[in-house]
């Protein structure tokens, strides 16, 4: 600053006019050819750039998130969806000093601002979602809520009034006061899901922490519920109550006695199969008592008797998998061991070789390098890698897509897991020691390493470890089975699913859309042989043997079609209520979705097990669009109730199936919702 423009006020921005020069920039990037948009564009963010500098600029662009979007702002950008966004991602753009960066982001909180309070009735999303999206990223955010300006935001200098404005803004408009509370009540539901990859909850733990031992910040009366949670990643047992760090801690454990170490180990495994959530700590007590006393490993992972006869039996691989692959950054391994060991799979012969195996296993350097960029450089790849293998061999229904379109890989994995462990093993070996899966498709070879590309571009690094290495490739070969489908009629999936998830898939087939139109077809045919093929009232009250896949017509909390979906049927029961319901795996990173009227997907409290979704069966029929059955157990279609397949085929038409009725079905009117 020069002597001479030291002591001068600041401009007097005209506001008024400003807005004027934005709308005008608007109308012109929304009247402009697709071709010529992008030239718009710089005018367009420039001008939002200095809208937001100014007090009320947030509500201004609000206020136009409609007309922005529709202009085509977001057009061939990460944000063009944002029913994908991934709110972990906010705090990178936020604190970029790459101006455009953070317009378009503050644009798009501020588009699903005004889609959550009502104003925008967005295509892809809905308000309850915008909601649920927006109080996730003041989680993430509550440093830029509540924090002093740090490194960040001196690099970003004027951006940053523009970011910590925005946060502010749609705080405000939530309400500050339920942002904590509701968060905690969000992380509960999380982890009653069971999910393995809990990096965005552990993030999102740590920032109440930090809030609520900040002393210049007043949550009032907010959080009170915040303390199991802390605890279980902080503080979970009495010697590291103070979070002491883990150095101080592993000191303190060489000068405790038996008694002391046994509290210790019971403290630990209470709080993580309480919340699902393991402490470095714990991996740290666990590393110490596999030296000095591991009569205490069985009260540490807190096994039922099933479990403690697992590990005796089994000890030398259990005492190895800790060695190699347990750390304070691999912590949450630790859960998955503890699942393994109660789900008994170590007595099935494949699987103890196979992860012995495991625990030599050598890295090609493709594998490596994922791992290193999605974890980093400690511990070395092979721990992540057993980590990875023992949270979704003991946890195999917390497998999620991440925020790729990988779902039939991830619905594999979940099912290799949970039905057929040791070819799991074989399949990470492959991939993770070759770099390349060889399936087989009708006796054809199908590699990964000489597909064309799989549905995906690129597989993104949010995964967890067995996935971030096997995804890809089974992407690739899920892709090539589809080519190889070109020119049959009907759906690829009829041929693909069974050869690509194994001899378990039902050879049977059922589809209710016509492939070439993608209109209805044959929709009571099809609902009479699912109710036959799955019912236990209609198929002689056989229990589901093996996992099925199928397929789900997603639709929003207005019941839109949002897209086609993996599942895997699990099994059919009577909930404690009574009420018939489907039990499926969800490989979407959340399964608690609402899809439409009284379409509630429940995760807990309706008699699921953890990482099951449910619905009642008639609900569920109305979502379902493909399924797999074996065609030598027949069930009874025809007795079917003619009243119960009415009130499913018109939730079908009154939801996903509004805008596929073949031309001479009668449509009621749509129900408000």
């Amino acid at each position: 600053m020069s002597s001479s423009d030291a002591g001068n006020p600041a401009p007097v921005v005209d506001f008024d006019k400003l807005v004027q020069r934005l709308d005008d920039a608007i109308t012109a990037l929304d009247e402009s050819r697709s071709f010529a948009k992008a030239g718009k564009l710089p005018r367009v963010f420039d001008t939002v750039r200095r809208v937001l500098l100014q007090p009320g600029g947030c509500q201004a662009i609000q206020d136009r998130a409609e007309r922005l979007e529709k202009a085509g702002v977001f057009l061939g950008t990460d944000w063009a969806e944002p029913s994908i966004l991934l709110p972990q991602l906010t705090t990178y753009s936020l604190q970029s000093t790459e101006a455009d960066t953070v317009i378009v982001e503050a644009m798009s909180e501020l588009r699903l601002l005004s889609v959550a309070l009502g104003h925008y009735a967005h295509d892809s999303v809905s308000a309850e979602q915008a909601h649920h999206y927006l109080t996730q990223v003041l989680a993430i955010n509550l440093p830029m809520l509540f924090g002093e300006g740090g490194e960040t935001e001196r690099e970003q200098g004027k951006l940053a009034v523009i970011s910590r404005s925005l946060v502010q803004h749609v705080a405000s408009q939530i309400g500050y006061e339920h942002v904590i509370d509701r968060l905690i009540d969000e992380i509960w539901r999380i982890l009653q899901q069971r999910p393995i990859q809990v990096n965005s909850v552990r993030q999102m733990i740590t920032q109440i922490a930090l809030c609520r031992s900040d002393p210049g910040v007043d949550l009032g009366s907010a959080g009170q519920g915040a303390e199991r949670l802390i605890s279980s990643l902080y503080g979970p047992t009495q010697a590291c109550r103070e979070d002491p760090g883990v150095a101080v801690y592993e000191e303190r454990l060489s000068h405790m006695d038996s008694s002391a170490l046994q509290g210790e180990a019971t403290g630990f495994a209470r709080s993580m199969h309480d919340t699902g959530l393991v402490s470095p700590y714990h991996a740290s007590f666990m590393r110490f008592i596999l030296e000095n006393q591991d009569s205490l490993i069985a009260e540490s992972l807190g096994l039922s008797m099933t479990g403690r006869d697992c590990l005796l039996r089994y000890r030398d691989l259990v005492l190895t998998l800790i060695r190699e692959g347990v750390f304070p950054e691999t912590s949450q391994g630790i859960y998955g061991l503890a699942l393994l060991l109660e789900r008994g799979i170590l007595y099935q012969p494949p699987v103890e070789p196979a992860l012995w195996r495991q625990t030599a296993l050598s890295i090609c350097p493709e594998a490596r390098h994922r791992l290193e960029l999605a974890f980093g450089y400690q511990p070395q790849p092979k721990a992540w890698l057993i980590q990875g293998v023992l949270n979704m061999l003991g946890q195999p229904l917390g497998v999620g897509q991440g925020n790729n379109p990988t779902c039939q890989a991830a619905r594999a994995l979940s099912m290799w897991a949970y039905n057929d462990p040791d070819y799991l093993l074989q399949m990470v070996t492959w991939a993770a020691r070759d770099n390349e899966i060889i399936m087989h498709f009708e006796g054809t070879p199908v590699s990964s390493a000489s597909s064309r590309g799989g549905v995906a571009s690129e597989v993104t690094i949010d995964l967890d470890p067995v996935s971030l290495v096997v995804v890809p490739h089974l992407d690739r070969i899920y892709a090539e089975m589809g080519r190889l489908c070109i020119g049959r009629d009907g759906d690829p999936h009829r041929w693909v699913n069974p050869e690509f998830h194994g001899w378990s898939a039902g050879r049977g087939f059922r589809i209710n859309v016509d492939v070439a139109t993608g209109k209805l077809d044959n929709l009571e045919e099809f609902l009479r042989h699912f109710y036959a093929s799955y019912h236990p009232d209609y198929n002689g009250n056989q229990p589901l043997v093996h996992p099925q896949p199928a397929g789900v017509a997603v639709t929003d909390s207005a019941a839109r079609f949002i897209g086609w979906h993996a599942i895997t049927i699990l099994r059919i029961a009577r909930d404690p209520e009574g009420v018939m319901r489907v039990y499926f795996y969800n490989p979407n990173n959340d399964s608690g979705q609402h899809w439409g009227g009284d379409v509630q997907v429940s995760t807990a409290r309706k008699g699921e097990r953890f990482g099951e979704a449910s619905l009642p069966f008639e609900q569920f029929a109305s979502r379902v669009y493909i399924f797999h059955f074996d065609p030598l157990e027949r069930g009874e279609p025809a007795e079917v109730g003619a009243e119960e397949l009415a009130r499913v085929i018109d939730r079908v038409h009154q939801s996903w199936g509004r805008d596929r009725l073949p031309a001479d079905t009668f449509q009621a009117e749509p129900p408000v919702v």
